[in-house]
């Protein structure tokens, strides 16, 4: 699918891989909406690339489903490229000190992540398939999610997180499946360790450990790494229901 002078959406587009996936796709002709919770970083990042900013919180059904027809509305026709960043990376131990569960941060952390991106793609799916299709194939748009490298080798204290992105990459298929009647592909990437925010405010010593387990290349993944294979799902048609790690050939160590 052609990305240039198409409308697409990205969750977390604020900041960290949402944020670079906006600047990318808006390099390549793309007219961007930017949904983030945080209304000024959404509304930063939108200015600079001459998009839509989207506040909203992704848990919220409500406020997704308004700022979805938002961005219909502001960019002239339902986004065609969708692609949810947007996630927390809360952590916690099942059974903590003194018998602490943490049943509350495992219900915050799957409605951002796995409800929040079941929210989305629902509400996006509902506007793009009443789109013209856009080849001979009957192509609509492309749904792209974010997984993790710890859906399949989470670590001590992401439960929570592993859980919530294990139910991200287990809806790709089924969700590709249904929506293939639509001429609606979905995908899913699942990053390793990224230069993002959430890294940056790591001591200096845990970052260097961090990367020290990441085989080659030997550094964390730059965010437009992710952005350039968002850019692969969206113009290969061939490319659906599939969840690709994107690591540098990293399994994560038990802690």
């Amino acid at each position: 699918m052609q990305i240039s002078g198409t409308v697409a959406l990205v969750t977390g587009g604020g900041s960290g891989l949402g944020a670079a996936t906006v600047r990318h796709l808006a390099s390549l002709g793309a007219k961007v909406a930017v949904l983030d919770y945080n209304a000024e970083a959404a509304e930063a990042v939108a200015a600079e690339v001459g998009g839509a900013a989207c506040p909203a919180d992704v848990s919220n059904e409500t406020a997704v489903q308004a700022a979805v027809d938002k961005a219909a509305t502001d960019l002239g026709e339902a986004a065609r490229i969708v692609v949810n960043c947007a996630g927390l990376g809360l952590a916690a131990r099942i059974v903590g000190r003194e018998g602490k569960l943490s049943t509350d941060l495992f219900e915050k952390v799957l409605r951002v992540n796995l409800f929040g991106t079941y929210y989305v793609m629902s509400h996006a799916a509902r506007l793009m398939q009443e789109l013209e299709p856009l080849n001979e194939d009957g192509e609509r748009g492309v749904i792209v999610n974010t997984a993790s490298a710890a859906y399949q080798d989470g670590q001590l204290g992401q439960a929570a997180y592993a859980a919530s992105k294990g139910g991200v990459a287990s809806m790709c298929l089924p969700a590709a499946r249904e929506f293939a009647k639509t001429g609606i592909r979905v995908n899913a990437i699942a990053p390793g360790l990224f230069n993002t925010p959430m890294m940056e405010s790591l001591p200096e010593e845990t970052t260097k450990a961090i990367i020290a387990n990441v085989p080659y290349p030997h550094r964390l993944g730059f965010p437009k790494e992710y952005a350039m294979l968002v850019q692969h799902m969206v113009e290969n048609a061939y490319l659906n229901g599939e969840v690709i790690r994107l690591d540098g050939a990293t399994r994560l160590p038990p802690r």
